[in-house]
């Protein structure tokens, strides 16, 4: 009998760890787990989706995806560790959830939902040269997303990756505002402070932030969230623009914020805030929309409507 034929196919290829995750397991492996698991839930799987991509399997810390193109996976990738780092402003250094990230485009094999090769293993052995908090790219992977995504890159040169023949360069991409020398693999690093500037992309960015409830009962609170995830959501269809996911930009709900300190921790250039009163039977909505540098208002309207006019 012939042997079953695999199925290959081309894919942008995304290896994540949690680092140092078995310290963390050793100290609190309860809140470690549930801290993994609301992570994942609320950042890594909407990122996931909206670039079309999926989670091919978690194991533990680690985690492996796979994408249809590498700029999807790298805008991914962006995504997902600007939003660790806003999501880990409150927490303790030592507690903190931080992952490495590889991508590699590359051929893969497809075994079930599965899938194995070259292609996963070199997205691995980047993923090791990468710091806490960072991302490390192949050279195929970074010709394909040069250019197109919202971040510079560091060359890290050739490397020698383990049971991979031949060296290969790699690539850092480079999340914050300033290049940095590039890191030599060896022991984890600690991350850099939470409050550091990151790189304003290329076309234009936004983040919205949470809406402030004026009603005075705590219930519409939901109401003015789900209000600022639809304005989130349709943002999101313009390609043209680079909109900070929810995860990031309700880090800061309840807090009185300095919309320039918002604008660096998130490398975005305008900030969209405002406001939601409901009583009866009518709300009512006030918006602003602000250049974060100079902290220029740059558009304000409201909308008075019957609650029954809200689609």
């Amino acid at each position: 009998m012939a042997s079953e034929r695999l199925e290959r196919r081309l894919a942008a290829v995304v290896a994540a760890d949690v680092a140092d995750y078995g310290r963390l397991m050793r100290v609190n492996d309860e809140r470690t787990l549930a801290d993994l698991k609301s992570v994942r839930r609320t950042l890594i799987l909407p990122a996931v989706t909206v670039h079309r991509g999926r989670i091919v399997k978690t194991v533990g810390g680690e985690m492996l995806l796979e994408f249809p193109s590498a700029v999807d996976a790298a805008q991914c990738a962006v995504e997902v560790q600007r939003g660790m780092a806003a999501r880990n402003v409150p927490v303790p250094e030592n507690a903190r959830i931080e992952f490495r990230i590889g991508i590699h485009l590359g051929d893969v094999m497809i075994d079930e939902n599965d899938i194995f090769g070259d292609g996963v293993n070199i997205a691995a052995r980047l993923e090791k040269l990468a710091e806490p908090g960072g991302i490390c790219v192949s050279d195929d992977a970074h010709r394909q997303i040069r250019g197109k995504i919202s971040a510079g890159f560091d060359d890290l040169g050739p490397q020698t990756l383990k049971n991979i023949a031949e060296p290969m360069r790699a690539w850092r991409i480079r999340i914050g505002s300033e290049a940095a020398p590039a890191p030599v693999p060896g022991p984890a690093k600690a991350s850099a402070p939470p409050n550091r500037p990151v790189a304003l992309p290329d076309i234009p960015s936004i983040a919205v932030l949470p809406f402030q409830n004026m009603s005075g009962d705590p219930e519409q609170e939901y109401f003015a969230d789900g209000m600022v995830e639809e304005i989130i959501t349709a943002l999101s269809r313009f390609k043209s623009l680079f909109v900070i996911a929810r995860n990031s930009s309700f880090a800061y709900k309840g807090k009185a914020v300095d919309i320039k300190q918002v604008g660096r921790e998130l490398g975005v250039r305008y900030v969209l805030e405002g406001s939601v009163r409901k009583a009866a039977g009518r709300v009512r909505i006030t918006t602003q929309l602000i250049e974060a540098e100079g902290g220029t208002h740059i558009w304000a309207d409201r909308y008075d409507r019957a609650i029954d006019d809200i689609g």
